[in-house]
């Protein structure tokens, strides 16, 4: 897998992001460059979503807490929600 060459933060993601436990908040940094170098390095748990999010796919900040995303054209990836289980 190439590495990651530009993440989308929407609105939507920032707003959740600021509203994330503040202990949680470091495991996003740390996942998120893992991501950047492997979007499927075991560590992430990264998978494919079905239904109403068949387009997204989600990988794993902490047991509870999810990233939702979507992989854009020349290996550009959008993030778009970020929170518990509740996000899908």
């Amino acid at each position: 897998m190439r590495p990651i060459k530009k993440i989308y933060y929407s609105s939507r993601f920032l707003r959740a992001l600021k509203n994330l436990p503040v202990e949680l908040k470091p495991a996003v940094v740390e996942r998120e460059q893992i991501f950047r170098k492997d979007s499927f390095d075991p560590k992430l748990k990264t998978h494919k979503l079905s239904g109403k999010h068949k387009e997204h796919w989600s990988f794993s900040i902490s047991y509870g807490y999810r990233i939702l995303f979507r992989f854009l054209a020349d290996d550009n990836v959008a993030f778009e929600n970020v929170g518990d289980h509740s996000i899908y």
